[in-house]
């Protein structure tokens, strides 16, 4: 059983929504079609001034990635000058590290993995390395064991069970890891040799504190491949390199990457460690270390990774993303007053605005551009003022969204130009519509959580040649 479920099982997203967040979710749906018929005109005003929100919260958060790059300095988004990185004391005896890699189906890229993890620059008598499989994947075991592993690398058989997740592999292989600290990294990463010294720094610098977990930067190293990875590597520079900052610069919870996050084990074990039933573990993770007092901080550290490269691998995995944002929404607002009590109000009204706003404007872009539709239809398509609210509604969603959209454009070129990838600029001016995508995702994320709530969708990994630095 997961430690979480023994901890607190309300924090588990294995009993999926509350009957009363059913009954809530029941009574709106229920009381907006009685009011379409009733009175339309009314309804659609709700729904604009719904889309005036939703793009005004999503305006906010890139407010406040960009006040952040603003204010810091070039070096410190990305990839800072080593004077300005913490130093790792060679002369102190280091701390055990465990590295968790849950594998699944992953026999293609194991000697990429393999070399990329032996590259770390950690002494070896301190590492362990845990390679998590699943009972029935042979081939991935054979792939591991032809590769004579070191003796600080091991391989751990996950019993079977369900549901069948990332966090349950994690989960298992946490119970019989051997360091102090702990770190997770996929199938694909390249992180940086020297990553586990930086990160021994950075919690040596923290002093202890309340500091319970840092995320290093994740940046893809196939953006050219297509507009897909384009597009993809832009929205993780942004994030990793400002959004991720930003949040933990002002001590607000930090939604953790999947991959790439140090923790100092005990802090992990305390907090119930990865969810197995929420498919977005990592954001879940990162808002229940809030919930206990822990911060998340920025690592000045990079992993590389490899985008999906097709629409089919990239939909179902970002229908999974979210999905799992859906989850993890639902799990925290059981208790409204109680999320209030851990994280305080502007924490919790932060959680409205990322989590309850990012998936609103997720789902709000095909009915905002609907609403184009029947508008231009109608002769509407650009009411003065004068005809009331309803116009002023109008005008406000489309001035948010225009401006959400030139401060994600402006989030991606400061971004790329400090990481050097000036080539990715053309790609950045059409940033906006891969909201479209992202909302297709939503729609269907809504129907797989009916269908199948702990379905993992899996991510291919090995189809392109990665390296350490841009192609």
């Amino acid at each position: 059983m997961a430690r979480l479920t023994l901890l607190d099982p309300a924090l588990c997203a294995r009993t999926g929504i509350w009957p009363a967040q059913r009954t809530w979710l029941a009574t709106g749906v229920g009381g907006g079609m009685l009011a379409m018929a009733a009175a339309p005109q009314v309804v659609t005003m709700a729904v604009e001034g719904t889309l005036a929100v939703a793009f005004a919260l999503l305006l906010s958060i890139r407010l406040l990635a960009l006040r952040y790059l603003i204010s810091a300095p070039a070096t410190s988004a990305a990839a800072p000058e080593p004077a300005a990185r913490p130093q790792f004391d060679q002369r102190a005896v280091p701390p055990t590290y465990t590295v968790l890699v849950a594998l699944y189906r992953e026999a293609d890229i194991v000697p990429q993995l393999v070399a990329a993890l032996d590259a770390l620059d950690y002494p070896g008598d301190k590492l362990d390395i845990i390679f998590a499989l699943e009972e029935d994947d042979r081939e991935t075991a054979d792939a591991l064991a032809a590769q004579r592993l070191p003796a600080h690398m091991r391989v751990v058989c996950v019993p079977d069970g369900r549901p069948r997740t990332k966090p349950r592999a994690l989960c298992y292989a946490l119970t019989l890891a051997r360091g102090d600290y702990v770190v997770v990294y996929d199938a694909e990463d390249l992180p940086d040799p020297d990553q586990l010294k930086r990160a021994m720094a950075a919690f040596a610098a923290a002093g202890g504190g309340n500091v319970g977990c840092l995320q290093a930067s994740l940046a893809v190293n196939n953006a050219r491949q297509s507009w897909l990875t384009a597009q993809y590597a832009i929205e993780y520079t942004a994030l990793f390199d400002a959004v991720v900052p930003a949040l933990a610069r002002h001590r607000l919870p930090v939604p953790l990457g999947g991959t790439s996050n140090h923790f100092p084990r005990h802090v992990l074990e305390a907090v119930g460690g990865w969810d197995p039933y929420n498919v977005t573990e990592d954001a879940d993770l990162g808002l229940r270390l809030a919930r206990f007092g822990w911060r998340v901080d920025a690592l000045a550290s990079t992993t590389w990774e490899e985008a999906p490269a097709s629409w089919r691998t990239w939909l179902g995995q970002r229908t999974r993303w979210q999905k799992g944002w859906m989850q993890t929404y639902f799990v925290h607002m059981r208790e409204p007053k109680r999320l209030w009590h851990d994280l305080g109000p502007a924490a919790w009204i932060w959680f409205q605005v990322v989590f309850g706003g990012g998936i609103l404007s997720a789902l709000a872009h095909p009915l905002f551009y609907g609403l184009i539709v029947v508008r231009w239809l109608k002769g509407e398509l650009a009411p003065p003022l004068e005809h009331g609210i309803g116009a002023w509604l109008w005008w406000i969603g489309i001035a948010n969204l225009a401006l959400a959209a030139v401060a994600t454009i402006l989030l991606a070129f400061i971004t790329l130009e400090r990481r050097s990838r000036r080539d990715l600029f053309a790609h950045a001016l059409l940033s906006p519509l891969y909201w479209l995508p992202i909302s297709c995702a939503a729609y269907m994320a809504i129907v797989e959580w009916y269908r199948a709530p702990f379905y993992w969708a899996k991510t291919p990994h090995g189809l392109h040649k990665q390296t350490r630095s841009k192609p």
